[in-house]
């Protein structure tokens, strides 16, 4: 009996994945288990294993495309079986979760619609809009044959007329007529157009020799690029600032080196601010949510994201149940994570869950800066660096070493009041960081 292999969700937020790289090919036999193609998430990229054995017979998406959660990516059979090609919109997920549609939302154009993985490449290989094209396949689907005729079609079109004086300028400029639209009677194409057609031309020239490198936004940085313009176009997004004195959290810093050195981990700042953080949350749970379909769902366990820059972005890797660990746990779990990270060896589990994260510049000259909220969670942390500057304390002017803390929270699930007493509780800790060993 036929499998239908449906794209899974892997967390909550999952809405949809692009299929970067099949690792099979239809006709190739596969065990249960095995991966079958590569998966580029918001979260991560991982494999998508066979859920059983057989022959790969249909691949119902090519490499590139962007496919919706529960959506039908292969069909496995029975040796000899051959099993009749489906039609992937009669296709439901069995027990799996579509990603909700905006009532006022409706599928518009080519990316709504079905094409089908040959069709889709010719098109692009012979520059066809696929808007333009009428699918004559189930439900629309757009075939090969459609694609083909569209090529046809537009081939068979009669030139268009051009003034004499505009096929001489064409020709004296080597600007070729097909490029120019015409805006003259029936389309005619007048000096005017293709002197228009040239100016474009000559300025899109003069752009391409301003640029030095062009860097495509693609793979993980498209998928930043797209979840962030998400996030603040969807949030109403405010950020409280605040200053902390983390002088005795650094002094607790240093005497936990010789303490640690059996465990051969050196203690980080980031250690006991996590600690700190976790406490904190756990006081003030409202800052540990989900905003899902006009809900706040607070969260049992409190599992912080921490951002780590890589070599292409930012990945967001997730300390689970960090209110209930150890300072010396939180730190190993942390180096194990940011292990992983290094050797692209994060795992699904690894990045989902966090109803909180944590982003730090600590690192950089960076003392305070807005950080953007990772939907579905409705606030984030932002720490700048450490540094020394004259305060006053008991009406002295004393050397401190002074932190600044930013939380960015979506004020549709919360109010400013809550952060900024979350912001006082978390302050406090790491003001007073005995109570974190």
């Amino acid at each position: 009996m036929a499998t239908n292999v449906l794209l899974p969700q892997w967390g909550m937020n999952m809405e949809d994945g692009t299929l970067t790289r099949w690792l099979v090919s239809e006709g190739d036999e596969i065990a249960e288990g095995q991966p079958m193609v590569e998966v580029e998430t918001a979260k991560i990229n991982s494999e998508l294993e066979s859920p059983a054995s057989g022959v790969v017979y249909h691949i119902m998406a090519a490499e590139g495309s962007l496919v919706k959660v529960g959506a039908l990516v292969a069909v496995i059979g029975e040796p000899g079986e051959n099993p009749p090609r489906p039609d992937p919109d009669a296709v439901a997920p069995a027990g799996a979760r579509r990603p909700r549609r905006r009532r006022d939302a409706r599928p518009t154009g080519a990316t709504a619609r079905q094409v089908t993985p040959v069709a889709r490449r010719l098109a692009r290989d012979n520059d066809i809009d696929l808007d333009s094209v009428n699918g004559t396949g189930p439900r629309g689907r757009i075939t090969e044959q459609d694609v083909r005729d569209a090529i046809e079609a537009r081939q068979s079109r009669p030139r268009a007329q051009v003034v004499p004086r505009a096929r001489m300028l064409a020709r004296q400029e080597d600007l070729d007529l097909a490029d120019v639209t015409g805006s003259g009677p029936s389309g005619r194409i007048t000096v005017a157009d293709v002197e228009r057609a040239i100016g474009e031309r000559d300025a899109g020239a003069a752009r391409a020799e301003a640029v030095g490198e062009v860097v495509p936004l693609t793979g993980l940085r498209k998928i930043i690029a797209d979840r962030m313009t998400m996030s603040v176009s969807t949030m109403a997004q405010v950020t409280l600032s605040t200053e902390a004195d983390v002088t005795e959290l650094l002094e607790l810093r240093e005497s936990l080196v010789a303490e640690w050195r059996p465990h051969r981990i050196r203690p980080l700042d980031l250690d006991l601010i996590i600690a700190a953080v976790a406490r904190s949350l756990k006081a003030h749970s409202r800052l540990n949510a989900h905003l899902v379909d006009g809900d706040v769902l607070l969260l049992k366990e409190v599992n912080i994201g921490v951002a780590v820059a890589v070599p292409d972005g930012l990945v967001v890797p997730v300390l689970k149940g960090a209110d209930s660990l150890g300072l010396l746990d939180i730190a190993r779990q942390i180096r194990t994570l940011a292990d992983k990270t290094r050797k692209n060896a994060l795992g699904v589990d690894d990045m989902t869950g966090a109803g909180f994260t944590v982003t730090a510049l600590s690192n950089y000259d960076i003392d305070v800066f807005t950080p953007i909220i990772d939907p579905p969670q409705v606030a984030i942390l932002g720490l700048g660096r450490a540094i020394e500057k004259p305060v006053v304390v008991d009406g002295e002017i004393v050397v401190r070493s002074m932190m600044h803390l930013s939380v960015t929270f979506d004020h549709r699930a919360l109010d400013g009041v809550p952060v900024a007493e979350f912001m006082r509780t978390l302050k406090a800790s790491m003001e007073s960081p005995g109570e974190l060993v």
